[in-house]
């Protein structure tokens, strides 16, 4: 089960893991969401696995979210206007937005709706971020339409397509562009150091795929080339590493996506013969759960109580086993931005709660709560995966806060102003080495953990 979910690129994780269970359990061809970027017209077939899409995500609320109260919200009212409007859609577009409008009503950042994945793979070949409270490009991939049209990390992202990016709605505008429906291009109004803004239409890069994946015995082909995909998500979530001798480490954690406690282990045997750890959350949306607590308790001589997790019925405790003797016992300082979210942000908050250690950066997500992924299918010859990421616990932690909101604040928050962003230095993973008593220049710094794309 994946529980502290809340990234868009961990939804797009979750949705591997839909199709990959289903896959491997049915042996069967799995149509993948026939919409491309065109919106091409739709008939009653697909109007009709729409509302059986919209009974399953209102059974699973019903039945797993936390709130019996469903946060006020009249879902019986709210899902048949959405059985109304989905027999006028006149796209799988539309129909995926419907259903997942009624999640994003409930303002919670772990309930989500994962529709079926597109045949047609679209990179829009920039990335963007929240810096305290402005909205920031961060990368620009070379050889995409983004860098031909002037787009610049550092930029200051004004708009997109109409909408200010802000800290309250650009996961939404993330998860809409990347998971509900994906565009050819955005509009994007923006402003370099020291300029005016300008208006930029940037292209995306589109990949056509097939809209029938066989993974029957015998049709190896498609098996490859979706084992192949796998791979190449996979490398873009490994961890990486920065060791200075025996005085430093820096992990580059990309996301508590270790299920395995050994794998945890491993890492942690080659950490503790340093003598100081940088944990680089920055952009680590969360995870597993088993992580969260196995890691943890490297770094403590008791075991210490994480949170109590409130379900709809009852309230448990979660807690970190201690690795005694085989724990680290050197300083630790956990780096963490605005798109730090779930079990990053509790790692962080545990950490600051205990004075462990030093949390550095920008205030993180705000996105704490617990949930789990229930995959469905449509369709009986052709099988079309989807699923639901269902929050089913509320988190407070040993302070007696909930985290959900308001996030962590750094013991000592430091952004990277505009230019560093633009002339590619890392002042707050230099900062950190500094506080270690350790010689890391900006642009070192910087230099140590590149951003890598999809090939």
């Amino acid at each position: 089960m994946m529980k502290f979910l809340r990234s868009p690129k961990l939804l797009r994780a979750a949705m591997f893991y839909v199709i990959a269970s289903i896959s491997f359990a049915l042996f069967a061809a799995l149509s993948v969401g026939a919409q491309t970027t065109k919106q091409a017209a739709i008939g009653d077939y697909e109007r009709q696995s729409g509302r059986e899409m919209l009974r399953a995500v209102k059974a699973d609320i019903e039945k797993y979210y936390y709130d019996a109260s469903y946060h006020g919200i009249d879902i019986e009212a709210r899902f048949k206007e959405a059985e109304e409007k989905i027999k006028k859609a006149t796209s799988n577009g539309q129909i995926y937005g419907i259903i997942a409008q009624i999640l994003l009503d409930f303002d919670d950042s772990h309930l989500a709706f994962l529709p079926p994945r597109r045949a047609a793979k679209v990179e829009y070949g920039w990335q963007m971020q929240i810096i305290g409270e402005r909205c920031y490009v961060i990368a620009v991939k070379p050889g995409s339409d983004a860098e031909a049209k002037g787009l610049k990390p550092g930029d200051k992202v004004i708009s997109v397509d109409g909408y200010e990016p802000t800290r309250d709605i650009l996961w939404k505008m993330q998860y809409s562009y990347y998971s509900l429906r994906p565009r050819p291009g955005m509009r994007v109004i923006a402003q370099s150091p020291g300029g005016e803004p300008r208006q930029l239409d940037v292209l995306a890069k589109i990949t056509d795929g097939k809209k029938v994946i066989d993974f029957l015995q015998g049709n190896q082909s498609d098996a490859n080339d979706y084992f192949r995909e796998l791979d190449n998500e996979a490398r873009l979530d490994r961890h990486r590493f920065s060791e200075f001798g025996d005085e430093l480490i820096v992990w580059k954690m990309p996301g508590f996506n270790l299920y395995d406690e050994k794998d945890v282990d491993e890492i942690m045997s080659k950490v503790k013969k340093h003598k100081a750890l940088i944990l680089d959350l920055r952009g680590n949306g969360g995870g597993y759960v088993v992580m969260l607590k196995r890691l943890l308790g490297y770094f403590f001589d008791k075991d210490i109580k994480i949170a109590d997790v409130k379900y709809r019925k009852k309230v448990e405790e979660e807690i970190a086993k201690t690795r005694g003797t085989g724990g680290f016992k050197g300083k630790i300082i956990v780096l963490v931005d605005s798109r730090s979210g779930s079990a990053a942000e509790m790692f962080a908050r545990v950490i600051q709660l205990e004075k462990r250690g030093i949390v550095l950066g920008d205030r993180s997500a705000g996105a704490v709560m617990q949930s789990v992924v229930y995959g469905h299918t449509v369709g009986m010859e052709s099988i079309v995966p989807y699923g639901v990421n269902i929050t089913n616990a509320d988190v407070i932690m040993t302070d007696g806060k909930s985290l959900e909101k308001t996030g962590v604040t750094p013991d000592e928050v430091m952004l990277p102003t505009a230019t560093e962003m633009a002339t590619n230095r890392d002042p707050v993973l230099a900062r950190a080495a500094e506080l270690l008593g350790f010689k890391l220049d900006a642009e070192k710094a910087g230099a140590l953990f590149p951003i890598e794309w999809t090939k």
